[in-house]
């Protein structure tokens, strides 16, 4: 018996699904086969359990592809993904009251996002710290190698989101294993230059394929083709991209870790154990005795003893994983749980009351503007880790305890 369903039309590739146990919206369903219809798909599409609609190309899904890349499959938030750290505190090491904790963090990181017409967007740096300023000397020469070809990309929020959360699902979280271990966790990504490079060569692709645009099964499906020049300067910039993603973690985890020492007078190690790992991004992998690209949209890297994180929503555990490399999922697995609604849905049918009882174990803000992340929007991430056992085993189990939401 095998661990995934089979979804198979005419005139497209196989769609192998991990969702056993879960529900899949028709809709996630009816997206995956027209990305399933392109002709340059490689083998098949495979689907993990905390899929659903996503803008463009359906999240939870891992799209390989021959001579071609979907920019919109990649989207707009270039290298979004998690991050966490061991500490050597326990439990018992934490202040009683983890309020002051959560405004510590909260002063630490830029998060949120303020309407324009306000000034400074709260969400970016006014003045960068030091720290902000060594990572960005390490992205600087890809970003002047960028702008030199297409200086739009000046006129963005680039140096002053390094080191910052954004808003919607991302989130930094204060977490507890099963040994009552300390760890830290974040979730974040590119920030307002993936947006915009994102942005940029999603409407370049359609332009590019404004005559045969009618023949795709939807316009946000348009495409570039490998050799062409806006190929290789797309190519070019996600990774940029991506990089930028993976260094603004690193610059949030410092910067939450001087947060912890700042409550905690304790001395304390950490990177006993890490991971900093994309789950929306694009790169060139081998499988199947070929060289393709790999678009992982909502989904993490899960090879052979590789390390990643799936998280649950706020009000539930989390997951660190070791990939068991299976070959039929592109050596993947998801990414968190998967919403089950949208947001304006949650913000429809459930209340500020509801979200208190939710999150009642959890210090974090309890408000309007976080109910659609309230955690019944989003799957049963028990069901959606049985539902992929055979694509990784678990390490660690985490709870949190205090959680930042953008």
């Amino acid at each position: 018996m095998t661990a995934y369903n089979l979804l198979q039309t005419e005139h497209a590739r196989p769609i192998k699904m991990w969702t056993q146990g879960v529900p899949v919206d028709e809709k996630a369903k009816a997206q995956l086969i027209k990305t399933a219809q392109l002709p340059f798909i490689f083998q098949h599409i495979a689907v993990m359990p905390d899929v659903h609609v996503g803008k463009g190309s359906t999240i939870g899904s891992v799209i390989p592809t021959s001579g071609a890349i979907i920019p919109a499959a990649v989207g707009v938030d270039i290298g979004c993904g998690m991050m966490a750290v061991q500490t050597s505190l326990m439990a018992a090491d934490l202040p009683d009251n983890l309020q002051g904790l959560r405004r510590e963090i909260e002063k630490a990181v830029p998060y949120g996002l303020s309407p324009r017409h306000r000034g400074r967007d709260q969400g970016s740096w006014q003045s960068p710290p030091s720290v902000v300023d060594q990572y960005w000397q390490q992205l600087l020469p890809g970003f002047e190698q960028l702008t030199a070809k297409y200086p739009r990309f000046l006129n963005t929020n680039n140096y002053h989101h390094l080191g910052t959360l954004g808003t919607g699902n991302h989130f930094i979280e204060i977490c507890l294993d099963e040994a009552e271990r300390v760890w830290i966790m974040l979730h974040s990504g590119s920030r307002g230059i993936g947006n915009a490079i994102g942005t940029f060569f999603i409407e370049l692709a359609k332009k590019d394929m404004q005559v045969h645009i009618q023949n795709l099964p939807d316009e946000n499906l348009a495409y570039l083709r490998e050799g062409t020049e806006h190929f290789e300067d797309y190519v070019s910039a996600v990774h940029w991209a991506q990089e930028f993603a993976r260094l603004n973690r690193e610059t949030m985890m410092h910067n939450v870790i001087m947060a912890l020492r700042q409550v905690i007078s304790k001395p304390f190690n950490t990177h006993l154990a890490a991971v900093n790992c994309h789950h929306n991004y694009v790169q060139k992998e081998r499988h199947f005795g070929a060289e393709v690209y790999i678009t992982r949209k909502g989904a993490v890297s899960a090879r052979a003893g590789e390390l990643g994180i799936i998280p649950g929503s706020m009000g539930a555990q989390s997951y660190i994983v070791k990939g068991l490399g299976n070959a039929d999922s592109f050596c993947s697995c998801s990414h968190g749980a998967g919403r089950v609604m949208s947001r304006t849905e949650a913000k429809k049918r459930f209340s500020i009351a509801d979200q208190i009882q939710a999150t009642a174990h959890v210090e974090c803000r309890k408000d309007a503007n976080v109910i659609d992340e309230i955690p019944m929007a989003y799957k049963d991430i028990d069901a959606v880790m049985t539902a992929q056992n055979e694509l990784v085993e678990i390490v660690h189990r985490l709870r949190q305890v205090v959680c930042v939401k953008g």
